[in-house]
């Protein structure tokens, strides 16, 4: 079940080779590991079939389309992967992002849905893993953790409200977040009370296992019992859903009933989709970095992921993604390669022929087991945590959710990470400059007002810039620098030396040199001359570039603040 941001551990380490191409985790393998791996096997076999029969729901697909995507996930991944215990399928984080995205190009569950969804899936693995290959994995890091946090709140509510049909046994709608909510507010009336009396019991269950010991297979002894329970009481007679006919037989391989122009109308939620797939495969697998000697590579989980995504949609199923509880589930149960994953897939393999057995599964068992993983990815401590930290970046938490959950995920993504961009920007472009001070009896400079007690040099200024000179803040840094030195020459002694440290300054881009040379005109008839301490990296090779290092003189740059005062204040006028 989807469960995004796991307890944290040493973050994964970057491997110096790639080590083998294919089965990595099997490399060295003991005999001792056998025992451990076919334990984790069969917790995950029982996490498995439960939660991905409940995302094929929520995705709109045939159930048995989940299995397929498990199956092809697990193959991928420990094939291609280097994390021994990342655990690949069908995931109810982004089932429904990309299922309302389809719905409205197809209706739900039609024919044309149905060839869709894993038209997307083929094109969410290609983008994935070309991102794996070209070691684009930081392409992941534009959703910040407060636009994730945000996301996946908002894809709780979205996954609460698809259910709640399901679990009151009311006629489901079709259409926006707030139009189902009415809808099933006007059947409230209708509600089943068989139906919402199992679903309430196969919550209760879920979450009573969940708290005694998440090794416990609390979704599949709910699937099981409620499924006998159906059998038993005839309950299909008192109005009590369930799956029905379950497609039991081997995928036919290839994809049908689409066109070139769906890939063009299907391309920009395929980009949403995998910004959203890289993410969590990223947090996954830097979370349980596994054991051994061999580092994680996330780059090559990417393309793990990515070929799980495209198998998957060649066998009918779809997008593909790491699951961070099912991972955890592996980790848990002492599972230490990925033959734990390939023997769970292979049981699977050899259940699909009994998939029949699935018919008297209640809709309202799956719609629990969704509405437990809504729980789970619904992190009010997470939100409340990023409103302390920062109002702002809890309001594009904020905005996130409500956009994801009633507008739309692909303009929930795309609000959230604009306004980000936008906040960071708007940071970058006033950056803060500290006038410093010399703290007495030492030779380190600090801001003015610092416990330390900081005085100035009579005649001398300095000052520090925190972040880099470019466009957006180069004529803000030179109106600042005139209000100081206006403010300074006010005092006692005439400012004669500006000192700037550019210690914090990452670079200097062409706008921000032509700033300086506007200001080193300024500062010459002025009768200021103007010296730079602590330059390196790229602000050094932006002032040579720009021939501002000829023009400020090699005999004006210095390695320390200090040595800059110390050069330069004697030349003062009395």
């Amino acid at each position: 079940m989807s469960d995004v941001g796991p307890p944290a551990t040493p973050a994964a380490r970057i491997p110096r080779r790639p080590g083998v191409v294919v089965l990595r985790s099997l490399r060295g393998y003991r005999r001792t590991w056998v025992g451990p791996d076919l334990l984790a096997a069969l917790t995950l076999l029982v996490i498995a079939v439960p939660e991905q029969l409940a995302t094929s729901r929520l995705a709109g697909m045939p159930p048995i389309t989940g299995l397929y995507t498990f199956v092809a996930g697990t193959a991928a991944i420990a094939v291609l992967g280097s994390n021994p215990q990342l655990s690949v399928g069908a995931d109810s984080t982004i089932a429904p992002l990309f299922a309302a995205g389809v719905a409205r190009l197809a209706p739900s569950e039609s024919a044309h849905y149905v060839a869709l969804v894993p038209l997307l899936a083929v094109m969410v693995g290609v983008i994935v893993a070309v991102v794996g290959l070209a070691r684009l994995g930081w392409v992941a890091d534009f959703l910040s953790t407060p636009i994730i946090t945000g996301f996946l709140a908002g894809v709780a509510v979205i996954i609460v409200v698809h259910q709640l049909p399901d679990l009151l046994g009311v006629p489901a709608a079709s259409g926006s977040t707030a139009h189902r909510l009415a809808a099933v507010a006007d059947h409230l009336r209708d509600t089943n009370g068989w139906t919402l009396g199992i679903g309430l019991a196969a919550l209760a269950m879920v979450l009573g296992a969940e708290r005694v010991d998440r090794r416990v297979p609390g979704a599949l002894a709910a699937m099981v019992g409620s499924t006998a329970l159906v059998a038993a009481l005839g309950l299909h007679a008192h109005g009590v859903a369930v799956l029905g006919a379950v497609a039991h037989g081997a995928p036919r391989i290839g994809l049908s009933g689409v066109r070139w122009s769906d890939v063009g109308r299907l391309l920009p939620l395929a980009g949403v989709v995998s910004l959203v797939v890289l993410s969590q495969s990223a947090a996954t697998t830097r979370a349980f970095a596994g054991q051994g000697d061999d580092a994680v590579d996330v780059n090559r989980d990417f393309v793990g992921v990515g070929a799980g995504g495209v198998l998957a949609g060649l066998a009918g199923g779809f997008a593909a993604d790491a699951s961070p509880a099912r991972t955890a589930a592996v980790a848990s149960a002492g599972g230490r390669t990925q033959l734990a994953g390939m023997a769970a897939a292979g049981a699977v393999v050899l259940l699909v022929p009994a998939a029949g057995l699935l018919t008297d599964v209640p809709l309202a068992t799956l719609a629990a087991i969704l509405l437990f993983v809504a729980t789970r990815i619904f992190r009010v401590g997470d939100l409340a945590s990023v409103a302390r930290f920062d109002l702002l970046e809890f309001g594009l938490a904020v905005v996130t959710l409500v956009t994801v959950a009633f507008v739309g995920v692909e303009q929930g993504i795309a609000v959230a990470v604009g306004l980000a961009i936008l906040d960071r920007t708007r940071r970058s472009a006033r950056p803060p400059l500290y006038v410093l001070g010399k703290v007495p009896g030492t030779t380190s400079w600090v801001h003015l007002g610092h416990p330390h007690k900081p005085s100035p040099v009579p005649g001398v200024v300095v000052l520090q810039l925190l972040g880099p000179l470019y466009y957006a803040n180069a004529d803000h840094f030179r109106i600042q620098v005139h209000q100081v030195l206006a403010t300074a020459t006010s005092g006692a002694a005439p400012v004669r030396v500006l000192v700037f440290d550019a210690d914090a300054v990452s670079d200097i881009d062409y706008t921000g040199t032509r700033t300086v040379r506007a200001l080193l005109d300024e500062l010459q008839r002025a009768h200021i001359e103007l010296a730079v301490a602590r330059a390196a990296g790229g602000t050094t090779r932006s002032l040579v570039r720009s021939g501002l290092a000829a023009r400020i003189g090699a005999d004006h740059v210095f390695e320390t603040i200090d040595q800059a005062v110390t050069a330069l204040a004697p030349r003062q006028a009395p």
